[in-house]
């Protein structure tokens, strides 16, 4: 991140189109949302169910981790452990390669976005081909990436899609939904009957039983799941459920705080493999990449409960405005700025934990109840430790207040200085912060001053 949220968000917002795109789709999401919520009438008892077990799963989570290797190998399934996205990438394309296949079909996965799956399999050789037709789209945008967890080409218009189906597929379409999909559906038809090999991520993996779960809305990814030879999940450490039974809970608050509906179109569960049905052969990734880091933070692991239903993206008025690609990872909006500090390293995103106002919208929001404007605040405090770039100058000031306030006499020498500040002088020296905000202005007379004056 070379200028940060800062200087990206400036250009977002430089982008009218992009702003109405954002615009009309998060108010159409929010209000969808809204109502199919207030159907539930222990919608905040779900809430603090599901928040619940995503924090027993994250405190015991080396035992749960055990017992889902166990329960995945006996169904017949083979795991692998990647300490990062190197080594997850490297499974899939061995495995890839060990099968003759130089393609690999792709549901919708979050975590392969974050550990560059499909230009790392490029560079062994193999084409990840995504099939989710919002992923789809961006892949064949040139240097295009997505901006929002849940509606990756957000930022698109029909128009835009129609433009680059047409360039990229060679197809000759209008703007209209049907038309568009139409020729999506033909250029992934051939896929899913051809390609030896499919790969997905997942919601949840059951450590009780060993399921695995992935829920869309599309049907690609019952297609990705079912009919390809092998099948390949790369699984974040922190997807896991303890129990069957937990998944009851989880499948009612997802889709509604994602797509607003009441239950997913397509929810594609299984385990391990079973003769004449499925894949043959199954392999769950089950992947770290700074997620243990995460966990050993007390409060900021608390974003490890995140089921990436997104949310507090669609309610975020900084994010409503800049979109996602000014947080310049593939986790944006507030959970993007208190997940990617913590998977990267502060150093590498020491911006993100300022890009909110702090409204609290996203934590009334949340499903599962993530403190998102705490740990933000947290996360500031540690930029401000941690980090030399970032947290020098406040650190000085900080550390200037704090001689100013602890004597009487050099708190009073302050406050007749600020006087010498008053007026033009003043909101040119703080330009930046005066652009948008009023300078209070210092009384000409303290109140100590005017005591000393008339207590006689």
């Amino acid at each position: 991140m070379k200028g940060g949220f800062p200087q990206a968000a400036r250009a977002s917002l430089a982008d009218s189109q992009l702003r109405r795109n954002l615009g009309h789709a998060t108010s159409t999401i929010r209000a969808k949302r809204a109502r199919v919520v207030g159907e539930v009438d222990d919608w905040e008892a779900l809430r603090e169910a599901g928040a619940q077990i995503k924090e027993r799963a994250l405190r015991h989570l080396d035992v749960h981790l055990e017992r889902l290797e166990e329960t995945v190998t006996r169904a017949g399934g083979t795991v692998h452990w990647a300490r990062d996205g190197a080594e997850a990438c490297a499974v899939v394309a061995e495995v890839a390669r060990a099968h003759g296949s130089e393609e690999v079909i792709k549901v919708k996965s979050l975590a392969s976005d974050e550990i560059d799956l499909n230009e790392r399999l490029a560079a062994a050789g193999v084409r990840a081909v995504e099939t989710d037709l919002a992923e789809l789209i961006i892949q064949l945008g040139e240097g295009d990436s997505q901006s929002h967890i849940l509606v990756p080409a957000i930022h698109r218009n029909r128009a835009e899609i129609a433009a680059i189906f047409r360039r990229e597929l060679g197809v000759e379409v209008s703007d209209e939904p049907s038309e568009l999909t139409a020729a999506a559906r033909a250029y992934l038809r051939e896929k899913f009957l051809s390609v030896k090999v499919g790969f997905s991520g997942a919601n949840f993996a059951i450590a009780e039983t060993g399921h695995v779960v992935v829920v869309e809305s599309e049907g690609n990814g019952r297609m990705c799941t079912t009919l390809p030879e092998v099948l390949v999940s790369v699984v974040g450490i922190e997807k896991i459920l303890p129990r069957w039974e937990d998944l009851g809970v989880m499948l009612q608050l997802l889709p509604r705080s994602s797509t607003a509906e009441r239950m997913n179109p397509y929810t594609s569960i299984w385990s391990g493999v079973s003769d004449g049905d499925g894949p043959r052969e199954f392999h769950l990734v089950l992947l770290d990449a700074g997620r243990t880091d995460v966990l050993a933070d007390e409060v900021g692991r608390a974003a490890l409960r995140c089921i990436r239903c997104s949310a507090c993206l669609n309610v975020c008025p900084v994010y409503e405005r800049t979109g996602g690609h000014a947080y310049e990872s593939i986790y944006p909006g507030p959970i993007g700025a208190i997940l990617t500090p913590q998977l990267r390293g502060l150093d590498q995103a020491p911006t993100l934990p300022w890009a909110s106002s702090l409204c609290g919208a996203c934590y009334e929001v949340c499903p599962v109840k993530i403190d998102i404007p705490s740990i933000l605040v947290h996360l500031r405090g540690r930029v401000v430790r941690e980090t030399k770039a970032e947290g020098l100058s406040e650190r000085a000031a900080m550390g200037a207040m704090a001689r100013v306030f602890s004597s009487r006499r050099t708190y009073e020498a302050a406050q007749r200085m600020a006087k010498l500040g008053r007026g033009p002088l003043a909101s040119a020296a703080l330009r930046p912060w005066t652009r948008s905000r009023e300078l209070p202005q210092p009384p000409s007379q303290t109140f100590r001053e005017w005591w000393r004056e008339h207590r006689a």
